[in-house]
């Protein structure tokens, strides 16, 4: 039997993104009446193809949180000069890096290697070398913010030192570099981090030098993982920083509430991101 409801919401999610897309230009000159300013600075790796979705994402965390010190979005190399022009447009605190500006020089011989090999090599090297200068918060670009997002100011300002991690709905890890089954608990989603100091990566990257075989696509999560245990990193609350697939086979994005601080619209969600867009 079709799920007509899935197979709707795939179709008008795919019907929003084009127009969405179609209307760049005039979208990133709608005003953001916002002028509350929050401490943190915001970085998000994204590429040409997500353009899309990282001006929406942008836009609603300025609208729902406020506006940051600033919110940069780091080039993987593929955004145009018009694209960027374009980021820019939203907001004065938005800019435009290459990733080759933010990379520092000393990461690992093994992540260099990983950056080579796969895009998310690029986010793993991207994450070590964002600087942590206060309340600091890293975003993939399919992630909106909501009303609730208000309450990561108060998260963001607290006075211990803990970063902040997102809960995944799955263990999505790279077995190799899994050494204990209890390393597999609590498992961290890689696209949300909010950090409050530097983080000690060497624990996870010995794991990866000694990796034999090349690494995969949950690499790059699995190292986030391992690094933010290590560095005894707090789960944000799961019913306000949502990352589930439950209501993916249903029309209706039932988790996109005004109550909610963001959602994570992974891949098997990702055409709910176009019907919330309104919401957000």
């Amino acid at each position: 039997m079709v799920n007509v409801g899935y197979h709707t919401a795939k179709i008008q999610g795919k019907a929003h993104r084009h127009l969405y897309k179609a209307a760049l230009n005039q979208i990133v000159s709608f005003p953001l009446k916002v002028t509350q300013k929050v401490p943190i600075s915001v970085y998000a790796l994204s590429c040409e193809r997500d353009l899309p979705e990282q001006v929406a994402s942008i836009r609603s965390f300025i609208r729902h949180v406020g506006i940051p010190q600033t919110f940069t979005v780091i080039s993987d190399g593929s955004y145009t000069e018009f694209s960027s022009s374009l980021l820019r447009r939203i907001h004065p605190c938005v800019e435009v890096i290459p990733l080759t500006k933010i990379l520092r020089t000393d990461l690992p011989q093994c992540v260099w290697d990983y950056a080579q090999l796969h895009p998310m090599g690029k986010k793993l090297a991207a994450l070590m070398s964002i600087p942590v200068n206060g309340a600091t918060i890293y975003t993939d670009s399919d992630i909106l913010f909501f009303p609730g997002g208000l309450d990561l100011i108060g998260v963001s300002s607290s006075d211990d030192q803990y970063s902040r991690y997102l809960p995944d709905c799955s263990s999505s890890l790279d077995e190799r570099l899994i050494y204990h089954n209890s390393e597999k608990l609590n498992p961290v989603n890689g696209g949300f981090i909010l950090f409050k100091q530097e983080l000690d990566w060497s624990f996870a990257i010995e794991r990866l030098a000694n990796l034999q075989e090349p690494a995969i696509y949950f690499t790059e999560q699995t190292i986030v993982h391992l690094t933010i245990h290590h560095n005894h990193g707090k789960p944000l609350c799961s019913q306000k920083y949502v990352l589930s697939v439950e209501d993916q086979f249903i029309y209706l994005d039932k988790l996109a509430k005004k109550e909610i601080s963001l959602r994570h619209y992974v891949s098997d969600v990702r055409h709910k991101f176009w019907l919330s867009v309104g919401k957000s």
